[in-house]
């Protein structure tokens, strides 16, 4: 038996995100679909020195809508434009976590490109909470590009040797159990996230793994 997670890559994603790699034994990151510009791949909501909510985004280039994730690329400027939306947040330079100084040290990485910076953010965030499936990228699987939608995600999972696929509970109008049988491979949901971690990268500076439960 094999368990296959498929996800976009998200910029320090809610606590219920990671619930995926903990009970996947392969987590791959959806990196050849279209960037969505509205969604979390970019971005993370954050908390103030006064608890008021605010984006922290990650600054990327301007470029063609339908540019996959993969294709992605950060501003001429993105390092100098990251570093003042970083020191707007005060906490983010005083936190003092057990994980604190590993983050700080990802958040000040060079800014090379969107998708190894963000596979680079989840592999951190894994190892700090000791999550040991192994993360690929779908772009590194042989599945034709042109599948639509649920047929596209069964030949992914088809590919990474799944017999079952887990799937965030947002997916359950997506796609038909029936489908995935048919590859041989059943279709798995998890359940709603009740959990406290909402804005897990002030948590993961300020908690230690054992705090954080998923």
């Amino acid at each position: 038996m094999k368990t296959v997670a498929l996800m976009q890559p998200y910029f320090f994603p809610y606590g219920g995100y990671w619930r995926l790699l903990a009970r996947a034994d392969e987590f791959v990151i959806y990196d050849d679909v279209q960037f969505r510009k509205g969604g979390r791949i970019h971005r993370t909501q954050v908390p103030d020195d006064t608890g008021v909510l605010h984006w922290l985004t990650l600054p990327l280039a301007r470029q063609p809508l339908g540019t996959r994730i993969r294709d992605r690329a950060f501003a001429e400027n993105a390092r100098q434009l990251f570093d003042e939306r970083l020191r707007r947040f005060e906490w983010i330079a005083s936190a003092a976590g057990p994980s604190a100084a590993r983050i700080r040290a990802y958040l000040h990485a060079p800014l090379d490109s969107p998708v190894d910076y963000l596979e680079g953010g989840l592999r951190l965030v894994a190892d700090i909470l000791g999550l040991r499936c192994t993360i690929s990228r779908s772009s590194a699987l042989d599945v034709d590009p042109s599948l639509p939608g649920q047929a596209r995600v069964v030949a992914l999972a088809r590919a990474a040797g799944a017999t079952r696929y887990l799937n965030a509970p947002g997916g359950r109008d997506l796609y038909d159990p029936a489908a995935f049988e048919r590859q041989g491979v059943e279709l798995a949901f998890l359940p709603t996230y009740e959990g406290p971690h909402v804005y897990m990268l002030r948590d993961l500076m300020t908690l230690s793994a054992g705090e954080i439960a998923l």
